[in-house]
């Protein structure tokens, strides 16, 4: 032991006798006891050999109090504010001695001491267990310090001061000014674990985790994952939290899924979405964003991955979830620009709607606008009549024929799924000129505009051959022109079958080429060659004329037959007064040139 004698002397005793003397540098303002003797001067703390009281180490900070561990290798200086923790290599210090030369300075060994911690906090009484450094601090809490990590034992009502701990009863006792007696368990088999990892021993560790109570192995985990052993820490917590969060770091993905199913807490979910597209397990990301109802995650994952029936399915999830947003991306993002319309509708977005039906859906331009007066009208009845519909001023919507044609040509193309390798061969939105492809498809005939109102029939005909649109266009032929257009042509009316006859070929319209050969032919002609018989001006007509009146005979009985040699037919009903103008009549007498045939009463007799 030692005594300070004034603020200038120490002296050494060994069995009650004195056995040195000496005289600080900087002076004794006060001593401390533990494996080394320590000096506190006003320059700092000095550490000294007690037996050849040689300086070991000068260390520039004032401590209050200097605790030593029982082993010697930890020593904790308690400041006025704070306390550091220094690991002793004696080691160190016995080779530096043998050394001799510059491995001594004038403040002694650098090498003594490593600095494991600082910790901002007021020591009143401290005490080493094992590794582990128990103290009581300003606020009346009872911690302690080991590896780096702070544990709180307890809270105290009052100020209470270190007595000791009895490591077989596994308790830590404490007095107050009163001298009563307090004591708090804290597990020795707690302590020697932190105590075995500290020292790398981990055999020793295995050993003595068994008799950690399981309350106190997450307290142990925790202390593991700040010692860097995250692997053992998730091996011996018990708290799912915990085990979820170091199942992420480590990147167990088994461990956190099932730790995620059991939680199923939307943030886990989420979490470990991130990490199962990190690890490229997009099947397992998909999986948990949509646990976790993360329709944007959804979106990026479905597009990155061209799964287009994710889309869609994503697109109708979100429509019914009522993310708008979403659902009008993964619509759009399919060429179904319908849907599009109608989300823009169904949320009283009617500008937005018109717009985007004169930008990509100009057919519906009309309905939007009446949505969108009717709705106008409700607030200001002039405003809503100032909206201009194409259908009634076309002149203020030019181009407006063109962008009809042009939506109904981009329409096959719109709904056309490519696969994500065409990319390279399709142009891009900004190279191509959508009107300008309609009109080049027009007049080459592979293209043939439908007006609105008349329905596409089975039967259609293609404009440009049988070919079926190609997934890898040529980036110098736009997609759209590629595409196969059809053109409406009615079906052939179906004949009776009493008619089955096969008629003859229509006669091709007349040109204005045909009308002045006949004006040759009449110049050229002679009156008395023309044959005026039923049936020579009749045939011609056959073809045009329907089958009840092909049925009917084509002969006209003679009138001297009619009158001389047969009797008329039985009268019919009805047709009396024809019958007796035919029995008084003398054809002989006929003059057909008194008839007008302008006349109407000519036409009636």
């Amino acid at each position: 032991y030692a005594i300070r004698e004034g603020t200038t002397t120490v002296k050494v005793f060994k069995n009650f006798k004195e056995k040195k003397s000496f005289k600080p540098e900087f002076g004794a303002e006060g001593i401390f006891g533990g494996y080394l003797l320590g000096v506190r001067s006003v320059s700092g703390l000095a550490l000294y050999d007690w037996d050849t009281l040689e300086l070991v180490r000068r260390i520039e900070i004032q401590p209050r109090h200097v605790y030593w561990s029982e082993s010697g290798e930890l020593v904790a200086l308690a400041t006025d504010d704070s306390y550091f923790v220094l690991r002793y290599d004696a080691g160190a210090v016995q080779a530096a001695r043998e050394q001799g030369g510059d491995a001594v300075t004038q403040d002694g060994i650098e090498e003594a001491f490593d600095v494991l911690g600082e910790v901002h906090e007021t020591v009143r009484t401290g005490l080493w267990v094992g590794d582990c450094f128990i103290y009581t601090n300003s606020v009346n809490r009872i911690n302690y310090y080991v590896g780096g990590e702070i544990v709180t034992v307890s809270h105290l009502d009052r100020t209470m001061y270190l007595l000791g701990y009895v490591a077989k009863d596994n308790r830590l006792y404490l007095g107050d000014k009163e001298l009563n007696i307090v004591s708090y368990s804290l597990l020795l088999s707690v302590l020697e674990y932190q105590t075995a990892v500290m020292r790398g021993d981990f055999e020793t560790a295995d050993k003595v985790l068994p008799t950690v109570p399981t309350q106190y192995r997450t307290r142990v985990a925790h202390f593991l994952e700040k010692q860097g052993f995250k692997q053992q820490a998730l091996a011996v917590s018990t708290d799912p939290e915990h085990r979820f969060e170091l199942a992420l770091q480590l990147g167990e993905l088994q461990v956190a899924t099932t730790l995620a199913r059991e939680a199923g807490h939307t943030q886990k979910w989420r979490q470990l979405a991130e990490l199962a597209t990190t690890k490229g397990e997009l099947g397992l990301a998909q999986e948990c964003l949509h646990q976790a109802q993360d329709f944007g995650g959804l979106l990026l994952l479905a597009t990155s991955a061209g799964n287009a029936d994710m889309v869609r399915k994503l697109g109708d999830s979100a429509e019914s979830t009522g993310k708008n947003n979403i659902a009008f991306l993964s619509f759009l993002l399919l060429g179904e620009l319908d849907k599009c319309l109608q989300i823009l509708i169904d949320t009283d977005r009617l500008p937005e709607a018109a717009f985007f039906a004169r930008t990509y859906l100009p057919s519906q331009i009309s309905r939007v606008v009446g949505l969108w007066r009717e709705s106008l009208s409700k607030v200001s009845e002039k405003a809503g009549q100032s909206l201009a519909d194409p259908k009634d001023y076309e002149n203020l919507f030019p181009g407006l024929t063109e962008a009809f044609k042009t939506e109904q040509y981009l329409e096959p193309e719109r709904r056309s799924q490519l696969p994500a390798s065409a990319y390279v061969n399709i142009p891009a939105n900004h190279e191509r000129n959508a009107v300008e492809e309609m009109k080049t498809a027009e007049v080459s005939g592979r293209f043939h505009y439908r007006p609105p109102g008349v329905a596409p029939e089975d039967h259609l005909l293609t404009g440009a051959g049988d070919e079926q649109p190609s997934a890898h266009t040529s980036s110098s032929v736009p997609l759209a022109e590629d595409l196969v257009a059809y053109s409406y042509v009615a079906p052939p009316t179906q004949l009776p079958a009493a008619a089955t006859a096969t008629p003859a070929p229509v006669p091709p319209p007349v040109t204005s080429q045909d009308d002045d050969d006949i004006d040759l032919d009449l110049d050229n002609m002679n009156l008395d060659d023309i044959d005026t018989s039923f049936d020579s001006w009749c045939e011609p007509l056959m073809p045009e004329l329907g089958p009840e009146v092909k049925a009917l005979p084509t002969t006209v009985p003679d009138v001297t037959e009619l009158t001389d040699s047969k009797p008329l037919p039985e009268p019919v009903p009805g047709q009396d007064e024809i019958d007796l103008d035919l029995d008084s009549m003398n054809f002989d007498e006929l003059d057909a040139t008194d008839l007008n045939l302008d006349d109407e009463d000519d036409l009636i007799d």
